[in-house]
């Protein structure tokens, strides 16, 4: 066995003692009260490692998707997309029988000839609800409590959003022309190199149980995920970023395990952070959280940081196999040291 593998299995055994630990607390009403915000499998992988420390969870999702089943059941009713809020209500659910065949169902997609071909359960019936109560809020709410998730999901926004971006190179013939393109399913993939994001409308509203909870939090987690369609857009909202500017609450922000490809081709750890100062210059942060093996060059990333006012911490997070996925149990880990080694004193400790 690698010495890399035995520092994983003592790593797990420590976080399954941290499970219990966390557990007690939650008993005693004494937990850390922690909003994420992102998208996608980014924000899933997050929050299924933040409900393993906290029971007072809250998700912030993006609302741009385009593509897929949400943006075929958005161009077709002008609602929300409800993918990522899905994923994120899946990513929320019990590791207990209930919560994994609840969690299983609405991740399931139809395979038909039909129209109801690659639908998701959950997105038609996150869909349904909105039309029953129409209320986004509450229909999330009531999802949440038949899933038995241990979290709430909220969107960013109340409206349907479209991102654009500014490429240069998305058309090979003219490498050092920018073009605009449009939507979140194509900037995901685009080739080029993207200059920056922004949504349209570009003054959007903000949900205002998003911005209460982010003014509520003790700590506000921003990625990982799709650096440009899942972790920006939430600082193109002029409320939440307001909000983030104006909380108490720790801030870190948590990388992506490799560059993805198209959107952040060939970008390094700190590369990520120069596009979001781009984006967000007067936003502070308290930690940045990077795979210990992912980070090639430590002190162009600590300087990266240092002007966000934030602190470096590396950890092992990643899955043993290699892939680029976030081990739930390692990043529990790596989130529970940092909120007791960066946090106030607060009631969990």
């Amino acid at each position: 066995m690698t010495g890399r593998s035995l520092r994983l299995r003592r790593l797990r055994r420590l976080t399954a003692g941290r499970d219990e630990t966390s557990r007690a607390a939650r008993r005693r009403g004494a937990q850390p009260k922690v909003v994420a915000l992102g998208g996608g499998m980014g924000l899933s992988a997050s929050l299924a490692a933040l409900r393993r420390i906290t029971g007072d969870l809250t998700a912030v999702v993006t609302v741009a998707d385009d593509g897929g089943s949400s943006g075929r059941l958005r161009e077709e009713l002008g609602v929300l997309p409800p993918g990522d809020l899905r994923k994120a209500l899946a990513a929320l659910c019990g590791d207990d029988d209930w919560g994994q065949t609840w969690s299983r169902v609405i991740q399931h997609r139809f395979e038909s000839r039909g129209d109801l071909h690659e639908h998701a359960v959950g997105n038609l019936l996150i869909v349904a609800l909105w039309e029953q109560l129409g209320d986004h809020v509450q229909a999330l709410d009531l999802v949440g409590k038949l899933l038995g998730a241990q979290g709430r999901v909220l969107p960013m926004s109340a409206v349907p959003l479209e991102l654009q971006a500014l490429v240069r190179g998305h058309d090979p013939a003219r490498p050092q022309d920018v073009d605009t393109v449009c939507g979140q399913a194509t900037v995901a993939l685009t080739p080029g190199e993207v200059q920056s994001v922004h949504l349209v409308p570009s003054d959007p509203p903000a949900v205002p149980e998003a911005v209460e909870a982010v003014l509520d939090a003790d700590w506000v987690v921003l990625g990982p995920g799709s650096w440009f369609s899942s972790v920006i857009p939430h600082l193109l909202v002029p409320e939440l970023l307001d909000a983030l500017s104006r909380t108490k609450a720790r801030r870190v922000l948590s990388l992506n395990l490799a560059p993805q490809p198209g959107e952040t081709e060939g970008f390094s750890p700190q590369r990520h952070l120069e596009v979001l100062a781009r984006h967000a210059p007067k936003l502070a942060l308290d930690v940045v959280l990077a795979d210990q093996a992912a980070v090639p060059d430590r002190e162009s990333l600590a300087d990266a940081a240092k002007r966000f006012g934030a602190a470096v911490e590396l950890a092992p997070v990643a899955r043993e196999d290699g892939s680029p996925k976030h081990d739930p149990e390692l990043l529990a880990a790596a989130y529970d040291r940092i909120f007791r080694m960066h946090g106030r004193i607060g009631p969990w400790r």
